[in-house]
């Protein structure tokens, strides 16, 4: 076939073959290029302090002491390609009630110290597992938590709930405020456990690529 053509032709139809080449291979990295950035893109959860809080139950000789602390407020950002995570997350220690005007100024002066330590804060560095666009999701964070002056590693296993654009998660763990250097409220005819329940509900906005828009996509 070629022998028919002239000899401007055929350099045509040879120069056209890298041409070709070289316009797919501009369109493919394009490609990879656009999943790459759509990948890294960050999310970010926005706390809604209000409707967020934190609960705990400490064990004592006659009863269970139930309390609540309030949130100042906060974000948690994460790239869902590498699962690196920033942010902070902060409570108020100076709002912890128990219902007990006497029980509570102990906590606050001998316990807590929140007169030197007024913020309890989680600053998350690792986010692991797929968020669900819509419904529940098991995720893992691992972060730092700092509580009466020192930082210590935690790790959680977070269920979290996403309802359109608004995202709401449940952690519950135990916290060895004893172990930690606290003090132990105990007294002689009172005995208290050496550790205290924690249970935080935290409500908030979800923004970035894979944020729902609502169950129509609009």
């Amino acid at each position: 076939m070629l022998s028919h053509m002239s000899v401007d032709e055929n350099i045509e139809v040879r120069l056209s073959v890298p041409k070709r080449l070289m316009v797919y291979g501009s369109v493919l990295l394009g490609l990879m290029l656009l999943i790459s950035n759509a990948g890294a893109q960050e999310m970010a959860f926005q706390l809604d302090a209000e409707q967020s809080r934190v609960q705990f139950t400490l064990g004592a000789t006659f009863h269970e002491v139930h309390g609540s602390f309030q949130f100042k407020g906060g974000a948690i950002h994460f790239n869902p390609a590498s699962g690196e995570a920033s942010g902070s997350l902060i409570v108020d220690a100076t709002s912890g009630q128990t219902g007990n005007e006497r029980r509570d100024r102990r906590m606050h002066r001998q316990i807590l110290e929140d007169q030197k330590y007024p913020e309890i804060v989680f600053s998350p560095q690792h986010v692991s597992g797929t968020l669900a666009p819509q419904g529940t999701s098991q995720m893992e964070l691992q972060g730092l938590l700092s509580l009466h002056g020192e930082q210590h590693p935690m790790t959680f296993t977070v269920p979290v709930q996403v309802n359109q654009a608004q995202g709401s998660v449940e952690v519950h763990f135990i916290l060895p405020y004893e172990k930690w250097g606290m003090k132990n409220p105990s007294t002689f005819v009172l005995r208290v456990s050496d550790k205290v329940t924690i249970d935080v509900h935290a409500v908030g906005r979800l923004s970035g690529p894979s944020a729902a828009h609502g169950p129509s996509g609009t």
